[in-house]
């Protein structure tokens, strides 16, 4: 009897092996061949991974419309707002204050969603770097800089991709923006977790001025382009995989941002 029962049960322990391999991300769906018995129940997992799969980007792709299109004119009216000074625009900053709050509510939640089955998800580090270093080489190509990619290559992370180019583009363009002549991205495995670090030969801040540019629409210099939400954002996302943005003085005595996300 326990060896009938330590057969029998097999196909449920390999079934579970496999289940585990879904979750880790060594496996998208369950393998169609399966022993007769267990057979109808992986079909109806599969199922239920497809559907999941398709609500998640669905919902995903609805939510980012709307925020794409609403937080760049958002940030600029906020910033329009902010250099009047005059009373009579106060009410207009709540409300405006207001539908960035609501906008970046549901988008979070959205994300949430989709994080929650990020455990599936991979993304090759080196390769997303290589094609952010290409995008702006050319956006700045007024300057010679010395671009150094330094991540390792089969490093992944447990991220969606979409995430992860916001998250390096942001950290990146700002090393690209404020360096001299030097830029170098590295990474390394450190346990259950990916540290990419982003470093430049730039001015760099002090300690006070790291925790300000983490403020969401702080800017320190106003002679430079942008709106002051790349560094918050990119921490947000971070966080909302588990992971952090902390800001350091980098081997070139610039700035050196270390992301930290799920391997």
């Amino acid at each position: 009897m326990l060896v009938q029962v330590r057969l029998g049960l097999r196909p449920l322990r390999r079934l579970r092996d496999q289940l585990a391999a879904v979750r880790a991300g060594g496996l998208d769906r369950l393998p169609e061949r399966q022993p007769t018995e267990v057979r109808p129940l992986a079909a109806e997992i599969n199922a239920l991974l497809d559907q999941n799969g398709v609500n998640l980007e669905h919902a995903r792709s609805q939510v980012a419309n709307l925020a794409h299109g609403l937080k760049t004119p958002l940030a600029t009216l906020s910033i329009a707002l902010a250099e009047t000074g005059a009373a009579r625009d106060a009410a207009l900053a709540r409300h405006v204050d207001a539908m960035d709050r609501r906008i970046r509510h549901h988008l979070r939640r959205a994300r949430t969603a989709a994080i929650g089955g990020h455990s599936r998800t991979r993304a090759d580090v080196a390769t997303h770097v290589a094609d952010l270093a290409i995008a702006l080489r050319r956006i700045h190509a007024d300057k010679t800089i010395d671009f150094v990619n330094a991540v390792p290559d089969g490093l992944t992370v447990a991220c969606d991709p979409q995430d992860l180019d916001e998250m390096l583009g942001n950290l990146t363009e700002n090393a690209f923006k404020w360096c001299r002549v030097r830029v170098r991205i590295g990474a390394l495995r450190r346990g259950p977790d990916v540290v990419i670090r982003v470093e430049d030969d730039g001015p760099g801040l002090d300690e006070a001025a790291m925790s300000e540019a983490l403020i969401r629409g702080r800017r320190l210099d106003e002679s430079r382009p942008g709106h002051g939400f790349g560094l918050p954002i990119a921490m947000e996302l971070a966080e909302l995989y588990g992971g952090s943005v902390v800001l350091d003085v980098s081997e070139f005595k610039g700035l050196e941002a270390r992301l930290t996300l799920p391997a």
